[in-house]
């Protein structure tokens, strides 16, 4: 079971800034959020980011793959990626031997 993300953030923007519902972009943007990517996005664009917020991110595997194609499609760097998305080096090189064989097979598929 997921949580209904759409729901939490009406709430929380109902309460802190009711505001943003008017807006038809937020309107919008509630209607995408579907995986943690979205969800992150989001985020960013309402809220100003903090080092503490950066703590509690989670990822699904489909955003985690998404991510690590990317970088191996465009050939960055662990270190790179780190900078650019604020994901640790150790969390990217753990989700690389997670995902190994699979992201193996989707770039191979990707090729056809």
């Amino acid at each position: 079971m997921r949580p209904n993300y759409k729901k939490i953030y009406q709430d929380m923007l109902r309460i802190e800034y009711p505001e943003k519902l008017k807006d038809p972009k937020v309107k919008d943007l509630l209607e995408k959020l579907h995986t943690s990517e979205d969800v992150l996005k989001f985020n960013e664009k309402l809220f100003k980011q903090s080092r503490e917020n950066q703590k509690l991110k989670t990822y699904d595997k489909q955003t985690m793959l998404k991510l690590l194609q990317y970088q191996k499609k465009h050939g960055h760097s662990t270190s790179y990626m780190s900078r650019k998305y604020k994901i640790s080096r150790t969390t990217l090189s753990k989700w690389k031997g997670m995902f190994e064989e699979e992201l193996e097979n989707t770039m191979k598929n990707a090729g056809k």
